[in-house]
């Protein structure tokens, strides 16, 4: 070769060498690691993370080209929640998603500078995971679920449907904040809508079975089942002992409608993981989660299962199926 022509050549690749090194870039591999207290082959879960791939897909994230996923499965059980995370964190993922706050408190205790994005989170403020909602502060920002005063028209929602309930089982988790605070708003109701409550703990399927059946003894008796990761593990064992003993049941969730459940009313479970995803995009791009501010739902559902309805002889009021925004037959 001619040493003019290979002058021209090395000049030709240096010139190309910033539009490679560019795309290079451009193509970056980054990781997202995602903890779900659930099982593998749940399908309300399945549903989320679904929903979370496509809407980062949409975002331009490809699995493969630019984007690499780490899903972790633990169950409801704090001790495979806390084990999870710390393989998560262990991977240095650039941000991990959580689904609640079970799933927080984990990654908290194993990472105080991975970016974690939450999807589903009542009061962050008072769980300690912000600082505010409008600037979070530290490495933690998401949205959060339901806001307590909700919690209360879920008694008022079972008093509609089954006007002479005068006990109702609350089941509710105890160890969260989300739990204390939703069973306390119901509390605030109760009184003037002359309803006596009991509390219901998630500790293991036999409390939850001791106290659906405690209240099944007694007459004119209700359930109200609240959002929580270890009630939604056992929703199907909650949802079968409502319907053997007859109960007249409200849920915080949709997904227990779906699977079988009498009514529920909350706020969407999948729109909140399309919202991550922007989050995540907009964090792998550069931004800070702490100056991500934390948003509260916007769109809520009422859904009522009318086949549980005739099989448990409820009959649900035309002015409470006028509401619904999903039912079942």
């Amino acid at each position: 070769m001619r040493r003019r022509e290979f002058i021209k050549l090395l000049g030709g690749a240096a010139a190309a060498w910033p539009v490679a090194a560019r795309a290079q870039r451009r193509e970056r591999m980054r990781s997202i690691g995602l903890l779900m207290p659930a099982a593998a082959n749940d399908s309300e879960y399945q549903a989320r993370v679904g929903t979370f791939l496509q809407a980062l897909a949409l975002l331009g994230w490809s699995i493969g080209r630019n984007v690499q996923i780490e899903t972790r499965w633990a169950t409801a059980d704090p001790a495979e929640l806390r084990r999870h995370a710390a393989e998560l964190v262990a991977l240095a993922p650039d941000v991990v998603v959580a689904s609640s706050s079970p799933t927080v408190v984990a990654l908290e205790q194993a990472t105080r500078t991975v970016p974690i994005v939450f999807a589903s989170v009542t009061d962050p403020v008072g769980a300690g995971f912000v600082t505010n909602l409008a600037r979070p502060g530290g490495n933690v920002t998401g949205f959060e679920s339901v806001e307590y005063g909700l919690s209360g028209k879920w008694l008022g929602l079972l008093k509609e449907i089954a006007p002479g309930v005068r006990r109702a089982a609350v089941i509710r988790d105890a160890a969260l904040t989300l739990g204390v605070g939703q069973f306390a708003a119901i509390q605030a109701v109760a009184p003037s809508l002359g309803v006596e409550l009991s509390p219901v703990g998630v500790q293991d399927a036999d409390e939850i079975a001791r106290g659906i059946s405690a209240v099944a003894l007694t007459s004119n008796g209700g359930l109200i089942v609240t959002s929580s990761p270890v009630a939604a593990f056992y929703r199907n064992l909650i949802i079968g002992l409502a319907a053997k003993h007859r109960l007249p049941t409200v849920y915080a969730n949709r997904y227990f409608v779906a699977d079988g459940g009498l009514i529920s009313y909350g706020p969407d479970t999948l729109e909140p993981y399309r919202l991550v995803a922007g989050y995540v995009d907009r964090i792998l791009k550069g931004e800070k989660p702490g100056d991500l501010p934390v948003q509260a739902p916007t769109k809520y559902e009422l859904c009522i299962n009318l086949k549980t309805a005739k099989v448990t002889g409820i009959d649900i009021p035309a002015t409470v199926l006028v509401r619904a925004d999903e039912v079942i037959e």
